[in-house]
């Protein structure tokens, strides 16, 4: 998978390596971080396009994200392309989650799924949730879910 900082520079050392250095660089600035890791995707004709952020914050002094993306041709209903999006977080968090337990930073999974039953995104909600919480993450569906509605989003639409 390769990532790229929001201005769209590759990452040429593994996304470890890059979070560390980043985690390292921001406290010893005096930042508190939190690290939120989402996925949205967007259906376009026969593709799906799919973005994956981890998103670092600075507690009140804003933040920054790298982002993973890629494109699939596989036609998917909308709760399974929900649950996929899931699992590419989670991939996502596993992969980095014992580094920032190393530096003691939180970690978040955002699902860019609706709580309210009126739209589609919510059929996916139940399996979501258990999926994350059961991997031992925290949760954060709409309207918390800001790196996967927010900051993913930018990245497909």
């Amino acid at each position: 998978m390769t990532w790229k900082k929001f201005s769209g520079e590759v990452i040429h050392s593994s996304i470890l390596e890059e979070v560390e250095n980043a985690i390292i660089r921001e406290t010893e600035k005096g930042f508190k971080l939190k690290v939120c890791i989402g996925t949205d995707s967007q259906v376009k004709g026969a593709m799906t396009d799919f973005a994956t952020v981890i998103v670092l914050l600075r507690e009140h002094h804003g933040g920054f994200m790298y982002i993973a993306q890629d494109k699939t041709t596989q036609q998917m209903g909308i709760k399974e392309r929900m649950l996929v999006e899931v699992q590419k977080s989670i991939e996502t968090a596993y992969a980095v989650c014992d580094l920032l337990d190393l530096y003691d930073v939180d970690l978040e999974v955002h699902a860019d799924i609706n709580t309210n039953p009126m739209f589609k995104s919510n059929k996916a909600l139940n399996e979501a949730m258990g999926y994350i919480l059961s991997m031992g993450f925290i949760f954060k569906a709409k309207p918390e879910a800001f790196a996967s509605s927010t900051c993913a989003d930018k990245m497909v639409h």
